[in-house]
């Protein structure tokens, strides 16, 4: 048989019991427990009024620290997502869609790293300096003549990042092994031309 349990007025104050000071309620909770016991036709408040009086306020406080708690967790959330926005957008600022890096992604390289980059050569070989055939001829080999090369198409056929860096260059997209050793090939040719023109100097 399940035991009733005693009224409050014949149980020990739990405050004390816990070592705890005793609260007093705020003049609008006095307020509103002789409200309630008007309307319960008493003339004054007894204990029961002013405990659910006590809970209410305890209530409010729960639901007012869930918000507040909830509101700092939705500006977290809309901080990392601004700042991931930001992130998606310098990066698609420092890379050019068609190959290579963009003005401003060479300009972070240099903060980031201390790198000094500089566009690729496109220009025709009849019009190239030695140091340009050097460099173009440098950039082809290392990403062309490579024994094991990355994947130069995505699984829907489009070209990846590795494969649209030869734009940049002034050369032809390669999707097929075939053409990226083709390029490998001229930049052997690029720096065997660079090295008979250092030897005459």
């Amino acid at each position: 048989m399940a035991r009733t349990p005693r009224a409050p007025w014949k149980r020990a104050n739990p405050r004390k019991r816990a070592g705890k000071a005793s609260k007093q309620l705020t003049p609008a909770q006095k307020s509103a427990a002789k409200a309630r016991a008007r309307r319960a036709g008493r003339r004054y408040p007894n204990l029961v009024d002013n405990m659910r009086m006590a809970a209410k306020k305890t209530s409010k406080a729960r639901k007012s620290a869930k918000k507040r708690s909830a509101k700092k967790i939705r500006k977290r959330a809309e901080k990392k997502t601004a700042k991931s926005s930001r992130k998606r957008t310098a990066s698609a600022r420092e890379k050019d869609p068609r190959g290579g890096l963009t003005a401003a992604g060479r300009k972070a390289f240099a903060r980031k790293q201390g790198a000094h980059l500089r566009p690729g050569v496109t220009r025709k070989e009849s019009e190239m300096t030695p140091q340009e055939m050097r460099r173009k001829g440098s950039w082809a080999v290392r990403f062309y003549g490579r024994a094991k090369l990355p994947p130069l198409v995505d699984a829907n056929g489009r070209p990846t990042r590795h494969a649209l860096s030869a734009h940049a260059w002034g050369e032809p997209v390669p999707k097929t092994v075939a053409a990226a050793r083709r390029i490998a090939a001229k930049g052997e040719r690029l720096l065997a031309r660079y090295r008979r023109a250092k030897a005459k100097v």
